[in-house]
Formats: structure tokens, sequence, C-alpha cells
């Protein structure tokens, strides 16, 4: 898939330095589809191959969300994410490539965070956010979750204790608490949000390339175990989207009603 075809994404190499990777579905929320993911793979592999490209910034269009996750709304009218190129929907995929890629991928969060849109943003490198940025999961509140990266691996990032908290209560957090939680690195007005994203990418391309891509390797090594566990994980969550229980999450989101999970206790 060229980055011409693209519908969902936004992908362009500036400076002969970084790309920058725009999820642009604003009137969804930036929530993701089948075809946005693969988008998305194939846009973080354009970059993986362009020798110009040190780092990469992923962001979004609009200035509500970055990410709120899988498009619910969708799910709950045809019990899916929409049709995709190889028929499977590849977010653990991508989930593998934001690691695996040899390039730092610097997250420049320009709204809410949530859901899938938070476990994105936590598997990224480092974490930028603008003032007005907030944080938070919603998986049991939808009818989902994700029992791999976006828990184990957030664990390590914030703590257990408060990775609990995130995925238990399902508050929301604000760009200040994010930053004090160790959940981003840096938080800017937003009118300066993406030149310091930018700014990160020049820096970092000012580095010795091997060196770079050792060290990501070598963070990398010590939670990649965690990879096993996400295969288990999603395999489950394939299971459970499609029953009653995970439909339930879904229909009252779309309906904007609280769901009504007693029945299943």
């Amino acid at each position: 898939m060229r980055p011409e075809e693209f519908t969902d994404v936004h992908y362009e190499v500036e400076e002969d330095n970084h790309a920058v990777i725009t999820i642009d579905r604003p009137e969804r929320m930036n929530s993701f589809r089948g075809r946005t993911v693969d988008e998305l793979i194939s846009a973080f592999k354009h970059a993986w191959a362009d020798r110009r490209v040190a780092a990469v910034v992923l962001t979004a269009a609009g200035e509500r969300a970055f990410c709120t996750g899988g498009d619910v709304k969708e799910r709950a009218e045809t019990g899916g994410y929409g049709e995709t190129e190889w028929g499977t929907f590849e977010i653990e995929r991508l989930h593998r490539i934001i690691r695996d890629i040899p390039k730092p991928v610097i997250a420049a969060v320009n709204g809410i965070a949530i859901g899938g849109g938070h476990v994105l943003h936590v598997l990224c490198d480092l974490t930028v956010a603008c003032e007005e940025a907030t944080f938070a999961q919603s998986g049991p509140r939808v009818g989902s979750f994700d029992a791999g990266f976006g828990t184990a691996y957030l664990a390590r990032v914030v703590g257990e204790k408060r990775a609990r908290q995130i995925w238990f209560l399902l508050d929301r957090y604000d760009a200040a608490t994010a930053e004090r939680w160790g959940l981003v690195n840096e938080v800017v007005p937003r009118e300066q949000l993406l030149e310091t994203a930018r700014g990160y990418a020049r820096k970092i391309g000012s580095y010795s390339p091997t060196a770079i891509r050792f060290l990501k390797h070598s963070f990398n090594a010590d939670s990649d175990h965690l990879g096993g566990i996400s295969h288990l994980a999603f395999d489950g969550l394939e299971q459970f989207v499609h029953s009653e229980e995970g439909m339930e999450g879904a229909r009252a989101f779309a309906e904007k009603r609280p769901p009504d999970f007693r029945r299943f206790r």
C-alpha cells in the first residue's frame, strides 16, 4: 500500500530527517477501523525502509483526540472493524512494528488518548503531550481489554499500582498528572506540540543511527516476553468481543447509554 493511496492516515517525510504519521479521522475522534490499522502499518514500514528517516512522529488530526482506540460504533453496527487488506484486524501487528522499527517513535498527543489510542502512545518510545491532552483506558466499559503490552508494559512505565488504577477505575487523567506519573516525557502548549516532537526527532537524527538502533533493541529486550502474553490476550479478545457480554459494551456505547453487565457476573 502506497502513501498516496491512504484515506485514513497521512504520511510525510520532513527535512530528510523524520517521518510524520498522522491519524486522519477527526470526525470519528481518530478511532481506528481495519483500514486505518493497515495504513498505519504501511506507513511505519515506509519509515523503516527510508534511510532519510531517523525517527518517527505519530500524531493525529484536529484538536479533540489523539486516538480513541478501535471504532466501537462500527463494531456495534457491523460486528467488526471493516474490511482489511488481508482479512484480519492487524492491531497486534501494529503494536509490534512500533516496538520493532529500529528508529525511535515519538507520540505527539494532541487531545484525548483513550483505550487503544492510549496503548499506542504507551508503546511509543517517547511522548510529548499538549496541555489539553487527557489519558484514560476504557476497555471494561465498552466490552474490550488489552491484556498484553497495554497492561503489563504499562505497569513497567508507571508502576503496578498506577497501571491497575488506570485499568480498574477508568478515570481520565490530565497531562500534568500523566507527566508526574512518568506516562509522558513533556507537556507543552498546543502550538508548540509538533515543533517539540520534531525537535526530538532532529536531535535523534544528529546521533549515530547504529547506536540508536542497538539502544532501542536493548530497551525492548527486557520486555519482549510480553509479546507471548499479547498473542494469548488478543486470541481471547477475538472470542470475547463477539460474545453477548462484549457486544453489550459496544451496543451501549453506540446507543449512548450505560452498559448493563450485571447479568454476566
